[in-house]
């Protein structure tokens, strides 16, 4: 190789070919603004917004479902009857059953498809903390729960309140409302909380959607049996019935029956489908809170695993 021809490879090894990309010359905005973009897609995925028409059908025939009491208490008042639907248990069992089939359908959504993916790697290349990734998921999860919940309570409060003309009846609908929203966070919280954890455990969507609804179901279930058991009358869906010590402890066994221990403990009159705790309503404030905990560890030790290779 002659003198010239090396200097001609030395200096083509050393060339940087503009091939016509355009830089990005905006502003970066960080792990914030990735955790924040991060947030908004899963809530826009947990009611299948961006996709197909097949993804919303879950979502809306959900929201429709819980809507349905409000507007039929709507026009009972409207009739001059007294509001047939409380705030704070809302058509209960509706609830579980449209809670169950929308976490169940909707958890994996948010976290299966990026495990089975093998997508994690590429998000913590970004400037991700580890954990950012998990909390941003159970955060629009949560608010998804909280806009399924929340917002039939809405409708109903101003399907009454349009219907009365006195500023007393207006305040005590406000009243019984607040409670009603409270409890519907907790809901929103736990719920999303359990669902995203058990979704976390198989990149496949058949399976988590298999365990969430499993899990859920079952342990609303066994929580009928043990209550009626306890009681001596078989498995019921409401009512007191003896309020037994066994029968008060029944709702441990059920996230959706410890909502209602909690609901009650705290001051809840509304007949709900387990007896009213007593003195065991702190145990049902602990197993709220040792359940919250238990999914959001288990989330937190999850992400720290997934993703690293």
């Amino acid at each position: 190789m002659t003198a010239d021809n090396g200097a001609l490879a030395a200096g083509r090894g050393g060339v940087i070919h503009d091939i016509g990309y355009r830089r990005y010359e905006g502003p970066r905005l960080g792990r914030g603004g990735i955790v924040r973009a991060l947030c908004w897609h899963s809530l826009r995925s947990a009611f299948g917004l961006g996709r197909g028409a097949k993804a919303k059908i879950v979502p809306v025939i959900a929201f429709i479902l819980l809507c349905l009491p409000a507007l039929v208490s709507a026009v009972a008042v409207a009739r001059g009857s007294a509001r047939p639907v409380s705030y704070d248990t809302y058509i209960f069992q509706l609830r579980v059953f449209v809670m169950i089939i929308f976490i169940a359908a909707q958890a994996p959504e948010l976290v299966s498809r990026d495990l089975r993916s093998h997508v994690l790697p590429l998000y913590f290349s970004r400037p991700l903390r580890r954990l950012d990734y998990p909390f941003a998921k159970l955060a629009a999860f949560t608010l998804a729960c909280l806009a399924l919940i929340e917002i039939p309570l809405l409708l109903l409060y101003l399907g009454t309140v349009t219907q009365v003309h006195h500023a007393g009846a207006i305040w005590h609908e406000t009243r019984a409302l607040i409670p009603g929203l409270l409890v519907g966070l907790m809901w929103a919280v736990l719920l999303a909380a359990i669902g995203l954890v058990l979704a976390s455990l198989s990149g496949r969507r058949a399976y988590a959607t298999g365990t969430i609804a499993i899990c859920f179901f079952l342990s609303w279930v066994l929580a009928g049996i043990l209550r009626g058991v306890a009681t001596g009358r078989g498995p019921v869906t409401g009512g007191a019935g003896a309020a037994t010590t066994g029968a008060r402890l029944s709702g441990l066994v059920s996230p959706f029956t410890v909502i209602d221990g909690v609901r009650q403990w705290l001051g809840g009159t509304t007949v709900g489908p387990i007896p009213p705790p007593g003195s065991y309503g702190p145990l049902y404030g602990a197993m709220f809170v040792l359940l919250l905990a238990a999914a959001i560890g288990g989330l937190a030790v999850r992400y720290r695993k997934a993703g690293v290779a």
